[in-house]
């Protein structure tokens, strides 16, 4: 394990839990504090339905299940001693808030410093710590549509649409490992306490991807479209499949392998065989005239699709080079082989449970072994009387005498070889925070976000890309070519130069570079290197090449957004894109540190699938031993009613609510004046307001229809119901809370001036989290990178050029 020397105190709800869970699935020894009789979140649907007391709840079952627990009373003094006993052995704290678990207990930041001076705290929060909607009640819904993903999925004749099982806390819970690790480094560096604010807003934000910024970069938003998406043109991604549907964009860099297949089948003649796919789409979209339309190859695609069912589509696909990704439900997800074959299921003991019951698997290995334990969901207390009789445990310190300046990773030396989303994603982390990062790249294989939207004023151009920028701040741009002897001679000292090295090539590719993990660390022995692809090596599915809307189908989020009257129109853009480099930077911050312990590096590999399903925990489990088989409903709850998105004056203008309870209900009833068609009493309960939420929702329109969506959240929010605009780029950058926490920077960059960059979802106090500097221009830094940190001179540097390995 890479932490399991650390100690960390779990003081969290369903809000934050994922946060120690991760650390936990990493090493960590995590304590679970819970108040006398068990914590808020045993009482987190969904529910085991025939387990009674503490143990019944799933979600808390699928994020607890590496945890110790101890109750305390911290109305008492000996609680309260107990408490700080444990927090003066202890590195890391979180909580949930505001204002936090322990600040409602009373116990101040002084309390906590003066126990334990090297404390890292993390508070997991809707909004932020503090600033204008810190104190806003909130709601999944209300932080999707608040966060801006809602704005961008389902299809435009209907509302904007949330992911119909919870994600934001999930999504928070893991970033907030992620800050925790950021905190420890930096506490390492300064000797100071860290105190860390996490923003489930700015989370959700982050999904977003391309459209984080996208009004201020080109002067306009994306619009949703169901399930088609903006790329260098507008495409469907979905297609019908003989049992159901799978994603495959067709476009002409991906359609030549499916020619011979549909000649075969007699759905086109043999004329097609004739197109040079590989430049159709360059020539479609410059207006030259070409055979065939992109009308005549979907209807050709939609026609191959019909005859085959997901399991064909995928295999086929497999053999001949051709991306088919299944849109999976949860059940399937149980049967996929691939996961069978890479041993990512772990058997999982729970009450009552009649037949054998799997649970996620750890989210990546560490040379090769999973990051996971053996699950023990812990009753409440079950270790109260063994850590509260334990002797005073010896904490980790600092040693700063080593260190030098303010950021967490200064002088640590990145070589980030991936491309898209996920990898660089993972590198701008350490970036942002000092790191040296190369980002290696070259014209002859343009990285794909390079030639897609945002463009700075619109304007297409390689140095334009915000959808490229926001992913590779803080970097060094390296232009090299590595299909050439040259360019991998120079890629390879790149490599023994670096502390990590990153790459998302397909499994394999790397090590035939020469630049696989034990070829590296032939001569830089304590280098973690550190893999990631769509869904890892060594399974029949592992050569399938594709992008993260083929990850986030194959993963089951796909089918989870959208109306069950509909098909599935899937989250926004590359979902798993966005989940993949919390885990994946987590774990590496903490292969560096046992590095730093141990002089041992590692390798880390990491299946964007696997990773992906963490976040459908507990919907794994509902699925196995209740029979509930998650799918799509709009933006309706099982356990909460009414739920939506409401039309508001304006043009596409929505704002969002949640009624939690009972009392919420009536708080709502209260806001609208008491209306006479809410006022029966089968709307007085959840099951009443269930059945009649189609009226409900008609009445609610009525009242929103005529006033500003702005309007509507500020009524709702006084009411103390939770509520948020939709809100999409334009509205983000003029957000009060964004403005507050200073979550947008801008920053000059080298060809386009001033460009805006969505800031991390932390804030560290008193530290300045980043970016430091904007996107590189391709190839920027080269001749820097070469001579400075790799100490080629000009003659071997005109040598490397003369080979044109420097394009």
């Amino acid at each position: 394990m890479l932490i399991e020397d650390l100690r960390v105190l779990d003081l969290t709800d369903h809000r934050g839990e994922v946060g120690p869970w991760l650390l936990a699935r990493l090493g960590a020894e995590v304590i679970k504090i819970e108040p006398l009789g068990g914590s808020s979140a045993r009482q987190e649907p969904p529910f085991a339905t025939e387990v009674q007391g503490d143990l019944g709840s799933l979600q808390f079952a699928a994020y607890n299940d590496n945890k110790k627990s101890v109750e305390l009373d911290l109305d008492s003094d000996a609680g309260r001693e107990a408490l700080l006993s444990l927090v003066a052995g202890s590195e890391i704290i979180f909580d949930s808030g505001p204002p936090g678990y322990l600040a409602s207990a009373g116990i101040s930041e002084a309390d906590l410093t003066s126990a334990n001076p090297e404390l890292v705290y993390v508070l997991v929060t809707a909004f932020g710590a503090d600033g204008p909607r810190s104190n806003d009640p909130a709601s999944e819904l209300s932080i999707a549509a608040l966060g801006g993903p809602m704005s961008l999925q389902g299809v435009r004749e209907r509302s904007p649409l949330k992911v119909s099982v919870p994600q934001a806390w999930r999504h928070a819970g893991a970033e907030a490992a992620l800050a925790s690790l950021v905190g420890y480094t930096r506490m390492q560096t300064t000797g100071e306490p860290q105190w860390i604010d996490v923003s489930a807003q700015a989370a959700m934000t982050w999904t977003l991807l391309n459209s984080m910024e996208a009004y201020e970069v080109q002067g306009y938003d994306f619009e949703r479209a169901g399930s088609k998406v903006a790329l260098a043109l507008t495409i469907d991604l979905r297609r019908s499949a003989s049992d159901g549907y799978v994603i495959n964009a067709p476009i002409g860099a991906t359609y030549a392998p499916l020619v011979p297949w549909m000649i075969a089948e007699g759905i086109i003649d043999e004329s097609w065989g004739d197109e040079d796919w590989s430049t159709y789409d360059h020539r479609a979209l410059s207006g030259e005239h070409t055979a065939m339309t992109y009308q005549d190859m979907l209807v050709a695609l939609d026609e191959l699709c019909s005859r085959y069912t997901r399991e064909e589509l995928l295999m086929r696909g497999i053999e001949i080079g051709a991306t088919f990704a299944p849109v999976n439900s949860i059940q399937d997800l149980l049967n996929v082989n691939h996961l069978e074959v890479r041993d990512f299921w772990r058997p999982f003991d729970f009450p009552t449970a009649n037949e054998p019951v799997r649970r996620a698997g750890g989210p990546l290995t560490v040379d090769g072994e999973r990051c996971d334990q053996p699950s023990n969901v812990p009753a409440s207390d079950s270790s109260g009387p063994e850590l509260r009789s334990e002797p005073p445990r010896v904490r980790r310190t600092s040693n700063i005498a080593q260190k030098d300046g303010d950021l967490p990773f200064s002088g640590l030396k990145v070589a980030d070889f991936s491309w898209i989303g996920v990898g660089p994603i993972t590198a701008k982390c350490f970036a942002d925070h000092g790191a040296t990062v190369v980002r290696v790249e070259t014209e002859k294989r343009l990285d794909t976000l390079r030639a897609q939207a945002p463009f700075k004023d619109g304007e297409f151009g390689i140095n334009r890309s915000n959808f490229y920028g926001s992913f590779n701040t803080s970097k060094s741009s390296l232009s090299l070519d590595l299909s050439s002897e040259a360019g991998l001679g120079v890629a390879r000292r790149l490599a023994g130069w670096a502390d990590v090295v990153i790459d998302s090539f397909r499994p394999g590719t790397m090590d035939r570079l020469g630049l696989g993990h034990e070829q590296i660390r032939g001569d830089n022995p304590s280098v973690v290197t550190v893999t990631t692809s769509l869904l890892g090596g060594g399974g029949p599915m592992s050569s399938l090449a594709g992008y993260g809307f083929h990850a986030a189908a194959i993963a089951g989020f796909t089918e989870l957004v959208g109306w069950p009257d509909l098909g599935p129109d899937g989250p926004w853009m590359a979902y798993t894109d966005a989940i993949a480099p919390r885990f994946i930077t987590t774990a590496i911050i903490a292969a560096l540190d046992r590095r730093e312990r141990t002089g041992e590096g590692c390798h880390i590999e990491a299946a964007q699938l696997e990773v992906g399903l963490q976040l459908l925990a507990p919907e794994l489990l509902d699925y196995q031993l209740n029979g509930y088989l998650a799918t799509r409903l709009g933006n309706r709850d099982l356990h909460m009613a009414p739920q939506g998105a409401y039309a508001c004056a304006g043009e596409d203008e929505w704002c969002a609510l949640t009624v939690v309870d009972d009392d919420c209900w009536i708080a709502l009833q209260r806001a609208l004046d008491h209306p006479e068609w809410a006022a029966g009493s089968e709307l007085s309960t959840l099951e009443g307001r269930q059945t009649h939420h189609d009226m409900i929702d008609d009445r609610i329109t009525e009242w929103t229809s005529s006033r500003t969506a702005e309007e509507v959240e500020s009524v709702l929010l006084g009411a103390g119901i939770p509520a948020g605009k939709v809100q999409r780029s334009r509205d983000l950058a003029s957000d009060r809370q964004y403005l507050h926490r200073d979550f947008y920077k801008r920053l000059e960059h080298s060809e386009v001036g001033v460009v805006p960059y969505a800031g991390h979802q932390y804030k560290i106090r008193g530290y300045d989290h980043g970016p430091r500097a904007a996107a590189p221009a391709l190839g920027e830094h080269t001749y820097e990178v070469l001579s400075e940190l790799l100490g080629m001179t000009a003659d071997d540097i005109a040598r490397v050029a003369s080979e044109d390995a420097l394009s």
